[in-house]
């Protein structure tokens, strides 16, 4: 699913609790306003496809929520995968919608994809995390839950 101003969303399967044009709309969003105008490519799939990424291209043999994929190169921001999986369960444990869940993970995907790294960063993602969350109306960030 293209969109006019260029960032793209796929679903593998959508899920049955996730309104693909309102995913759609967010990835616009986040172009516009968390990327300043890049485009980048979400892909919406499963568990095993999240963990053959995770190893073919990070070494690590394991499913995980999010991956992102800078580009390294403009305009093009750069390609962000989600587990619908682990969006959901992850929502039914924070007592979300599975939709929050992907916006949440998806703009977490994109603050990497900017060059942010919670890992390395002394907070400063963390912090940009939260601003742009309540800024969106999102419910508590990935950062946020691991360190509470």
């Amino acid at each position: 699913m293209s969109s006019p101003e260029g960032s793209s969303v796929i679903f593998r399967r959508v899920p049955a609790d996730v309104r693909p044009r309102a995913i759609q709309a967010f990835a616009r969003k986040l172009q516009r306003e968390v990327a300043k105008g890049r485009p980048f490519h979400l892909l919406i799939t499963g568990d095993a496809e999240l963990a053959r990424l995770n190893r073919d291209f990070l070494g690590k043999d394991y499913a995980t929520d999010v991956l992102s994929f800078p580009s390294g190169t403009k305009p093009f921001l750069g390609d962000l995968a989600i587990s619908a999986a682990r969006a959901r369960a992850q929502a039914r444990e924070f007592g979300h919608s599975t939709e929050d869940e992907i916006r949440i993970l998806m703009l977490h995907g994109v603050l990497h994809l900017t060059g942010m790294d919670h890992e390395t960063d002394a907070g400063a993602m963390a912090r940009a995390e939260k601003r742009w969350r309540a800024r969106l109306g999102l419910p508590n960030s990935l950062i946020e839950r691991v360190r509470s």
